[in-house]
């Protein structure tokens, strides 16, 4: 009876201990956000965690502030040197290629019957980049069948009239909400596209034996778009989570920030349902992709592709995402007490 009696208070103790335990948890900081993400990063998603976990320097008196979303984001200013930016393209899997430039990228899917661009970059790198990388690459540009912009900023969409334009029969690709920014517009360098195709939740674009799947993903923009789509690497199928965008402002309001950590959510799970284990991106910075492309084109036989990183990579990459993306939403309401 006696050791009954002590079992029973023994887990009753644990019981309250746990309880207590439970109770005394302190709410989440910046600073613990902050480390969480740092260790989730490791070093697949540096460039993701400095991008979004790091405060841009405070802007001098009397100077324009740029937000985290902003930055890169707005109309192209006066061309820079095409030092700064070209990059030659890169065949990264059997039907994936890079056709970007260093900080910024744009992607050739290829299928059976035509192939899928995604990104048309700044207005004055699309001729060389992306039609002119499709040629250096060996791959007819008149087979494009569709041209994907993830969301309207410039540095992705900038080349859109330029593609829709030299490319015959092209559709070109925006969410709903993107078209209608575009739409509005009356400042683009490159050109104003022509309303086409817009991209819903779970559209599927196929071309022959590849096909890419829609993900709304409102938040960086109202109309941004993710995509899900399988690639063979050495005739390996290789899952791929596309973030259509990640960049964030850092003195955004509370809806903005729970919009985009909803919609963050969302394609993690889609993600996971997926089965991805290859994560990309639009900026280099944040996949590492002007590097990890020409190590994949340079492989010797039997290495493994640098972009697969595993289901546990890309739930880190998830997991950067939110945690500096919740320390921007306390630092920011703590900025207005």
């Amino acid at each position: 009876m006696k050791l009954r009696t002590l079992a029973l208070g023994l887990t009753l103790a644990i019981a309250a201990g746990m309880i207590i335990t439970r109770a005394q948890t302190p709410p989440a900081t910046v600073d613990g956000l902050v480390s969480a993400a740092k260790v989730a990063a490791g070093t697949d998603w540096s460039g993701t965690f400095t991008r979004l976990c790091i405060p841009p320097p405070a802007a001098p008196s009397g100077a324009a502030r740029g937000g985290g979303a902003g930055r890169g984001n707005a109309a192209a200013p006066a061309t820079p040197p095409r030092e700064r930016w070209h990059a030659e393209p890169a065949k990264v899997a059997d039907n994936l290629y890079f056709i970007g430039e260093k900080d910024h990228s744009s992607w050739a899917l290829v299928g059976s019957q035509g192939i899928i661009v995604i990104e048309a970059l700044f207005h004055y790198a699309v001729a060389d980049e992306v039609t002119g990388g499709l040629k250096k690459l060996g791959l007819d540009a008149n087979k494009v069948k569709y041209a994907v912009m993830s969301h309207a900023h410039g540095d992705h969409d900038g080349g859109a009239a330029y593609l829709q334009d030299s490319i015959p029969g092209v559709r070109l690709v925006y969410g709903a909400a993107d078209w209608d920014a575009v739409d509005k517009s009356t400042n683009r360098p490159g050109g104003k596209p022509k309303h086409d195709l817009v991209g819903t939740d779970g559209m599927t674009l196929s071309v022959g034996d590849a096909s890419m799947k829609l993900v709304a993903m409102p938040g960086h923009t109202a109309g941004t778009l993710s995509y899900l789509f399988e690639i063979k690497d050495n005739g390996k199928p290789l899952r791929v989570v596309y973030v259509g965008g990640t960049a964030i402002p850092f003195n955004g309001t509370p809806d903005y920030y729970d919009t985009y950590l909803a919609s963050s959510k969302k394609v993690a799970s889609a993600a996971a349902a997926y089965g991805a284990t290859v994560l990309l991106s639009n900026h280099t910075e944040f996949d590492n992709a002007y590097y990890k492309a020409h190590t994949a084109a340079n492989r010797k036989p039997g290495e493994p592709n640098p972009f697969e990183v595993g289901k546990d990579g890309v739930a880190r990459y998830f997991t950067v995402v939110g945690d500096c993306t919740t320390a921007a939403k306390l630092r920011a309401a703590n900025a207005k007490m």
